[in-house]
């Protein structure tokens, strides 16, 4: 039940990112933007001060490997494109189709594993497949986002 419970939350969350992150493509972008959501994310990690929630070095292997390969998806489907002096997020096509699969195979994954870890083990898990998602992510756009704004203040001078 409670796995359930969770992929109808993760899903709505997912839709909410999703429209969250069309609607931000019609507004120039900062690294503020970009850097802050890791850093708003990482204060999910305190769940691990508690045993319930511990992984095995062989789970943080696995989540993390996983996450960082989920983020090479996101990596090359997030662009930037300079108008009017500003710089936005490029609008992709496959941006939201690869976040909704992304959300479904992170969902059947759960379904799968619920049945062989704990869930106090499998929320860590998929917190830190998550995160691990993210901050490569965030780092290959803060990179792209720095390159096209040092052009950008080349071409203003």
């Amino acid at each position: 039940m409670y796995v359930i419970i969770s992929m109808v939350i993760a899903v709505c969350m997912g839709l909410i990112v999703i429209v969250v992150r069309m609607k931000a493509q019609n507004y120039p972008t900062n690294a503020r933007k970009i850097i802050l959501p890791p850093f708003f994310m990482a204060t999910g990690a305190l769940m691990y001060l508690f045993p319930y929630f511990r992984l095995t070095p062989m789970e943080i292997l696995e989540a993390v490997l996983v996450g960082m390969f989920f983020s090479l998806f996101l990596i090359f489907t997030s662009n930037f494109v300079v108008q009017d002096n500003q710089i936005y997020m490029k609008r992709s096509k496959l941006f939201p189709v690869i976040l909704i699969s992304l959300l479904v195979i992170r969902s059947v994954m759960k379904y799968y594993l619920s049945s062989m870890i704990h869930p106090g083990e499998l929320a860590g898990m998929f917190f830190l497949l998550a995160f691990s998602m993210i901050v490569p992510w965030r780092v290959a756009m803060y990179q792209k986002y720095r390159k096209i704004e040092q052009k950008l203040n080349k071409t203003v001078r």
